[in-house]
């Protein structure tokens, strides 16, 4: 190499040199400016992620004590001590337990109290049942016109089971006309339109 290419090439290394310490003083000059916000930035970064791990770590606290407490329900179903856990930890597991447990013992009193929960289906279902136990056609009735009622092609087919009884066909027949030919009750509400209402 020649000693202009020599010189050529130090002067590129120092101009390199020379840049990069340029940044570096530029970056150190950006912290110093901004210190104090970064510092803010990066404690709020991990507040916010030990906030987040230990909001978690609760909640699968909450779901593992109401899993148990549900455990315990179900084997000894007058265990206060869990049904309160139970309550408070996970309400809609509460309400569905107390669902089936009305369900099982035919308790109007438990179904009512069940009108109002934030469950997905148990008040549906709850009104359902507390039509049904009681045998009240009006309840029934009420229940089919619900907009979205799971249970509304059986209330039908109990509808028409009652006007069958009374001697009401015309009634009946119109209640199995309503439940929808995709329905589960369709093929039953067919078998008793065909040999109940003649």
């Amino acid at each position: 190499m020649s000693l202009k290419e020599n010189m050529d090439a130090l002067k590129e290394e120092l101009n390199s040199e020379e840049k990069f310490f340029e940044s570096a003083i530029r970056t150190e000059r950006f912290i110093k400016r901004y210190q104090k916000p970064l510092i803010a930035a990066v404690a709020a970064s991990l507040l916010a992620v030990g906030g987040a791990i230990a909001y978690q770590a609760y909640k699968n606290g909450k779901i593992e004590s109401s899993n148990a407490a549900f455990n315990v329900l179900l084997t000894n179903p007058s265990d206060t001590k869990a049904e309160q856990t139970l309550k408070n930890d996970n309400p809609e597991l509460y309400d569905l337990w107390r669902l089936s447990r009305g369900i099982a013992q035919n308790d109007v009193t438990i179904l009512d109290s069940l009108k109002n929960s934030e469950a997905f289906g148990v008040a549906d279902i709850a009104g359902y049942e507390t039509a049904a136990i009681k045998g009240d056609a009006k309840m029934l009735e009420e229940y089919t016109k619900k907009q979205g009622a799971l249970y509304k092609d059986i209330a039908l087919l109990e509808l028409a089971v009652k006007a069958i009884e009374e001697g009401n066909v015309a009634t009946a027949r119109q209640k199995i006309a309503l439940i929808p030919e995709d329905s589960p009750i369709f093929q039953a509400g067919q078998a008793l339109s065909h040999y109940g209402v003649k």
